[in-house]
């Protein structure tokens, strides 16, 4: 009898086997909001490398949902919404705008940030040290970061004496950044003349009005809106004949003068460390918001040539990189 019994087991076991076999494995999808899908592919690459370095590949054990904002900041409620809808596991948002926009359609989903400016003050988080809610990740360091590049901007204009700051309400926290560069510029017994722009069409006079008030350098805020808009700005500086200070990078590796930022390969890397962990059960919650650990100035001296303007050696030496 027993078997029998014996037979009927093995037996049942091994039909199993071949639907536990065919079962698929999750697939984890992952929702990214992004400015361009040609912006986005350069941050992104360092972000995929570091997910296929920690064994995730793309269509067997993940999938990567891309939505793109294309400048008009206003459809990002939209798009973040439709990866709502499409179940993602992890909403991947770059900058304030988006993170805003994640934010809002979902306190379910978790939500890692990079390049954010400054996720406590934006209202993002709790504190860096406890998040609380479903958002984790990587911010800046506010005024400090833009108390360098003004730094830098007089070391490059010795003979400053009036600054223009281009800066946008799209951007939840431009009211901070506004108030935090009116304090710095006083600190270093400079004058400010600030131009809102808000659509893209405004951008031109906005150049104007700061050249019309006696501005002899620019410095550009951050925010999607402006990365948006990036050519529009650089062909503007330089037919203005104005130095200017970018808080990004890819402003200066298009033609831009200098920036002064943190390192987005770095931040784009450690972001994918943050989706690894959440994959893997992590809370966003229990995960501490990290601040850079990596900055660069970057100084194109063709955009300098273009304008007249010779950098003093001393900040060519700070330069992580020079582009001649």
């Amino acid at each position: 009898m027993w078997l029998s019994q014996l037979l009927v087991v093995l037996i049942m076991f091994a039909l199993c086997l071949p639907a536990q076999a065919q079962q698929p494995k999750k697939v984890a999808r992952i929702g990214y909001v992004g400015s361009s899908p040609s912006n986005s592919a350069i941050d992104m690459k360092p972000f995929r490398e570091r997910l296929r370095e920690l064994g995730y590949v793309e269509g067997q054990n993940i999938t990567i949902e891309s939505v793109y904002f294309e400048g008009k900041v206003e459809r990002l409620p939209e798009l973040a919404a439709q990866l709502v809808r499409l179940k993602c596991d992890v909403i991947f948002a770059v900058g304030n705008e988006a993170t805003k926009a994640a934010k809002s359609a979902t306190k379910e989903i978790p939500i890692v940030i990079a390049s954010t400016q400054d996720a406590v003050r934006s209202g993002f988080v709790a504190s860096l040290a406890r998040p609380g809610g479903n958002v984790t990740g990587l911010t800046g360091v506010g005024a400090d970061m833009s108390g360098k590049r003004l730094e830098l901007l007089k070391e490059v204009i010795p003979k400053l004496s009036r600054m223009g700051f281009l800066w946008s309400p799209t951007s939840p926290i431009a009211a901070d950044n506004l108030k935090d560069m009116e304090t710095l510029a006083r600190s270093f017994g400079l004058g400010i003349q600030a131009v809102q722009v808000k659509e893209p069409d405004e951008i031109e006079v906005a150049f104007q009005t700061a050249i019309n008030k006696s501005a002899e350098a620019l410095m550009v805020d951050t925010g999607g809106f402006f990365i948006a808009n990036q050519k529009r700005i650089l062909e503007l500086a330089t037919k203005s004949r104005l130095p200017a200070m970018y808080a990004n990078t890819r402003f200066v590796e298009a033609g831009g003068l200098m920036s002064y930022s943190l390192d987005r390969k770095e931040q784009f890397r450690r972001a994918a460390e943050y989706v690894d962990k959440i994959l893997k059960g992590a809370r966003p919650a229990d995960l501490a918001i990290e601040r850079p650990r990596k900055f660069e100035l970057v100084i194109n001296l063709k955009a300098a040539k273009q304008i007249a303007l010779t950098i003093p050696s001393n900040v060519l030496a700070q330069a992580d990189k020079v582009i001649k």
